[in-house]
């Protein structure tokens, strides 16, 4: 009787082990009880099932199954609190922050998504600060993000977690974590958004690496988010006021938060930028999608750099090689870095 009840309710208490050993808790949640259905926009929202890509139909009744999924007609939520919905918020104005990155100029041009692959590091971190590396994709006060993120109060460990971001007013009040609040829609029976990923690079030796890809859909208007061959989910277009017309910016690399002490957290893979790939942060094989939703090399003509503490962080854009496509390096020591 009590499992026949478990199973009407469509919620399951699953584990999944993350890359550090840890245990996370999460849940199979009705796919139209999930979190993004208490947002008010999102009243009479149906959710999107197949996503057109390069000519590939993706379908969330078609990935295969494997015994960590969640069961058909449910998607996978990570238990998380709510102390964390509205801190640390990404962007330059906020005391804290501290940035390497390249990013697109605001020359009137619009993309319609991004691909590139992304190295993946371990680091150890103190309780207030993070540090991530990440895509964002911006139009007037919206903002979407996703990539790595070591967030120990976001998360309670020093576990390297994919991790997204999502603003719609400028940081201020409307936006949060992954599924905090009310907005991204979970279309993967898998448990991806807060996973630990399963590896990490090793510095001087071996480099590990996952594709991202962020894109909207021509048809709905929805941000797709899919990494490697999987689509995880997307954010609706009712609640992107300004990115419904494209992104008007492209930003790429890393982002730290200093903790109480003044002391901002290495960045990347812990070591500033340098061409062996092996002992850098990168990104690689870069792409955007232009107005007419076709894959195109990111220009050089069109990337801006920008590091604001030169003796902490730093990045290096090397533009195109047939073995790279266009990639650059970022990362740094951390330290006393300023606000």
């Amino acid at each position: 009787m009590a499992l026949h009840l478990v199973l009407c309710l469509c919620v399951y208490l699953l584990v999944t082990q993350g890359a550090q050993g840890n245990i996370d808790e999460y849940d199979c949640v009705d796919m139209y009880k999930q979190p993004a259905f208490q947002h008010p926009l999102l009243k009479n929202h149906k959710i999107q099932e197949t996503f057109i890509l390069d000519g590939n139909i993706d379908s969330i009744n078609t990935y295969t199954s494997t015994k960590e999924d969640c069961p058909k007609g449910t998607v996978a939520i990570l238990r998380q609190g709510n102390e964390s919905q509205n801190v640390h918020l990404n962007s330059a104005q906020y005391f804290g922050q501290h940035f390497a990155t390249i990013e697109t100029v605001l020359d009137g041009s619009i993309y319609r998504g991004t691909d590139a692959e992304i190295s993946i590091h371990d680091l150890n971190l103190q309780n207030n600060q993070y540090s991530k590396s990440q895509i964002w994709l911006e139009n007037g006060s919206n903002s979407i993000q996703a990539g790595w993120a070591v967030h120990p109060r976001l998360y309670g460990d020093s576990v390297t977690r994919f991790t997204i971001y999502w603003t719609r007013d400028g940081y201020h009040k409307i936006g949060c974590y992954n599924t905090q609040c009310p907005g991204f829609v979970v279309v993967s029976r898998n448990l991806i958004i807060g996973k630990g990923f399963w590896g990490s690079s090793v510095y001087g030796q071996t480099i590990l690496t996952y594709r991202l890809q962020i894109y909207q859909d021509g048809i709905s208007g929805n941000w797709i988010l899919k990494m490697a061959n999987e689509v995880i989910g997307y954010w609706p277009r009712e609640i992107l006021t300004y990115l419904n017309k494209g992104a008007s910016l492209i930003r790429y690399g890393g982002n730290t938060y200093l903790s109480p002490d003044g002391i901002s957290p290495p960045m990347g893979n812990g070591h500033f930028p340098v061409a062996d790939y092996k002992k850098t942060a990168h990104f690689k094989n870069i792409a955007v999608r232009n107005p007419n939703y076709e894959r195109v090399y990111l220009e050089d003509k069109v990337v801006r750099l920008y590091a604001d503490c030169n003796s902490c962080y730093r990045v290096t854009y090397w533009g195109y090689f047939k073995s790279t496509g266009v990639s650059f390096s970022f990362g740094g020591t951390g330290g006393n870095c300023g606000t």
